[in-house]
């Protein structure tokens, strides 16, 4: 029968695993592995029998079929994962003997360490960590469990946790020893990211209330690295995704032409700005690079489109930053096998039948601009201004005709309903205009070493072509401007009346809670991100070069060396604590001992009684009594409370010892 402290190890185990993979699995595959928690905390308590093998095949069938359903396949990450997962409670619904516990326990260690291909953040590593941590429990517990059994002792966690705990400490300086000096090499592959796995921020299509939606949650979108002395000022942080130019009256989408690369040699003008800098994702799984407007990057394994998006050329899950440059006001040239008229073509298309009141109102607002480009931009920027129009999260529903509902009868909108409106009207006359989405402004970390740039910070602005440039216009900096200025965060918490009426107190609260828990969450995420799982080989080489180790030789060999000094320190603390913690008496005895010749000193096997009468033989009959009278002292202390003045009088009496051996040699010589 398996001990009680021992299950109590397993279901602990197993409830870590299943909360490190609750985010990531499939929701009927949670729930049969809370199935079989239960069932196992059950069996803790009425001491039941396994359940019948039929069942726990059922179980398990159940499990393969979600896994399947929900990953077209049980090869891959998330699959694969989830497939040892379900072997591994499967395991433990059968678990009957000490062999079971065993290989259960082991291979808990496996599943919860493939946890770790989901995610790499600090709180995945907190979760893995406290579950080896609980499997080492129950390995200890199983080697213990028949020896207390027997003396009907009682199992301890605080105690078995103490000893455990112990082991590891004892073990972490080597595991900090390998993690810096051991060489390490680039990956040999990479993973890819699942189709179906989906992920959180902008994605490739803007419909209204979608960049709202983001811009009520304060969690992290981006990081940017480098000098923040170099960072244009906060009104042009403007984070550029990607540009949409097709328009159905509902949906913003991109069309194929902005998915055209380009080469280096295709950049006109002349730019002074040469900032470089890092971008890192707090959603490695993000398909669009977030970087300044005019940004170029500066690895091969990215490209930039026509657009000015940067994507990667294979997508994969990379947790580490990107450098990019910011060229500022460099131009692309017009890439050659694209049609000129193709591309005002697509940026001057609209829905015939849908706005017709906006599309009169702009032909009139142009007629009166004298047909010129720049006069009727500055005057539909004026006109937005001086039409009492609202900046809002919660703007409310609209009809068919969006845009004539919201030039002309609600007037409150976000950032995509004024980018989304602005542009058309410049369409309605024939002007080229697009709308850009991305993320404008951020705060600086707390360290004040880097950029943070949240979901709140997301942004939708227009790009009107003018004499054959596209030059970026934000209606919103004319409908608030304390958002583009000072940022969406200080906005929000200045302009309560920004998350609504119905529900403006709620919302507020639950962001200023959250802002401060997020920000530092956030920083430490970073830091784990950037000092431990961003330790690749170049860290490592940069690292070790301020140390002085130039080459993998001398690496390996201060590797060996700390080990060696490691252990030597290990060997001398153990000797010290074994001195240490005998009696004050027996440190006494062999203090006395030492200081006798070797034919003298007291024996292995050789008690102090024994030992005393040995020394008596050596000196006068007269004499031999303050050795009896030692031993005889030395045996009474066993039966009563020691004190220090105990100690004192049994030293005293083995310096007697000691004067009459001395003596006695002296006479022999």
């Amino acid at each position: 029968m398996i001990h009680y402290a021992v299950k109590v190890s397993i279901l602990m185990t197993l409830s870590l695993v299943l909360l490190a993979q609750l985010l990531f699995n499939p929701a009927l595959l949670s729930l049969i592995f809370a199935i079989s928690i239960y069932h196992l905390f059950r069996n803790l308590k009425h001491e039941s029998k396994t359940p019948p093998r039929i069942w726990i095949f059922i179980l398990t069938s159940l499990a393969l079929v979600s896994i399947y359903f929900s990953y077209q396949s049980f090869i891959g990450v998330e699959a694969g994962v989830a497939v040892l997962a379900t072997f591994l409670f499967a395991k433990a619904l059968e678990t009957k003997t000490k062999r079971d516990v065993i290989i259960l326990f082991n291979f808990a260690l496996f599943v919860s360490a493939s946890s770790f291909l989901h995610s790499q953040s600090i709180w995945m590593a907190m979760i893995i960590l406290l579950c080896l941590f609980s499997c080492f429990i129950g390995l200890y517990r199983l080697q213990i469990s028949e020896f207390l059994a027997s003396k009907k002792q009682v199992i301890g966690l605080k105690t078995d946790a103490k000893y455990v705990g112990k082991f590891l400490l004892l073990a972490l300086p080597f595991f900090i020893l390998l993690f810096i000096f051991f060489p390490r090499l680039p990956p040999l592959w990479h993973i890819p990211i699942p189709e179906q796995k989906g992920i959180t921020g902008m994605s490739d299509t803007m419909s209204p209330g979608d960049i709202a939606e983001l811009s009520q949650s304060s969690s992290l979108a981006f990081r940017i690295l480098g000098n923040m002395q170099q960072l244009p000022p906060r009104d042009q942080l403007y984070w550029r995704a990607m540009v949409l130019d097709q328009y159905d009256g509902k949906t913003w989408t991109s069309s194929f032409i902005n998915q055209q690369p380009y080469s280096e040699n295709e950049f006109s003008g002349t730019s002074k700005t040469n900032f470089e800098y890092q971008y890192l994702a707090a959603d490695e799984r993000v398909k669009w690079i977030m970087g300044l407007e005019k940004s170029i990057p500066m690895e091969p394994n990215f490209q930039l489109k026509q657009d000015w998006s940067i994507t990667p050329r294979r997508q994969v899950v990379r947790n580490q930053p990107i450098k990019l440059q910011w060229v500022g006001e460099v131009q692309l040239t017009k890439i050659s096998n694209t049609p000129s008229n193709l591309v005002e073509r697509i940026n001057i298309q609209t829905p015939s039948e849908l706005d017709k009141q906006s599309r009169q109102f702009a032909l009139k607002m142009f007629a009166q601009s004298q047909q010129q480009p720049e006069r009727y931009i500055k005057h539909i920027l004026e006109w937005y201004r001086e039409n009492n129009f609202v900046y809002t999260l919660t703007p409310g529903l609209l009809n068919q005709n969006r845009v004539d509902e919201f030039l002309f009868q609600s007037r409150q909108g976000f950032c995509e309903h004024y980018a989304s409106s602005f542009a058309l009207l410049m369409r309605y006359v024939g002007i080229p205009a697009r709308v850009v989405v991305g993320y404008q402004g951020g705060q600086l970390a707390p360290d004040r070493a880097s950029w943070e740039v949240r979901q709140l910070d997301a942004h939708a602005w227009t790009e009107v072509q003018i004499k054959g440039q596209w030059q970026r216009i934000d209606p919103t900096a004319m409908i608030a401007p304390e958002r583009i200025d000072g940022g969406m965060q200080d906005y929000l918490e200045n302009d309560q009346s920004v998350f609504g009426r119905s529900e403006q107190n709620w919302k507020y609260r639950q962001f200023s809670l959250l802002k401060d828990v997020r920000i530092w969450s956030d920083y430490v995420t970073y830091q784990w991100q950037s000092k431990v799982v961003g330790y690749d080989a170049e860290k490592q080489q940069s690292w070790l070069s301020k140390l002085g180790l130039k080459t993998v030789y001398a690496a390996v060999l201060a590797l060996f060396t700390s080990i060696i000094v490691l252990l030597l320190f290990y060997f001398a603390w153990i000797y010290y604590r074994d001195r240490q913690s005998g009696s004050s008496f027996e440190r006494a005895i062999q203090s006395f001992s030492q200081r006798q010749p070797v034919n003298l000193r007291k024996q292995t096997a050789e008690t102090f009684y024994t030992w005393m009468y040995r020394l008596a033989d050596s000196v006068e009959d007269a004499e031999q009594s303050v050795f009896f009278e030692t031993a005889k002292y030395y045996q009474q202390q066993f039966s009563r409370v020691k004190n220090e003045q105990d100690i004192k009088q049994f030293k005293r009496m083995l310096k007697s010892c000691a004067s009459m051996l001395k003596k006695s040699r002296k006479h022999l010589s």
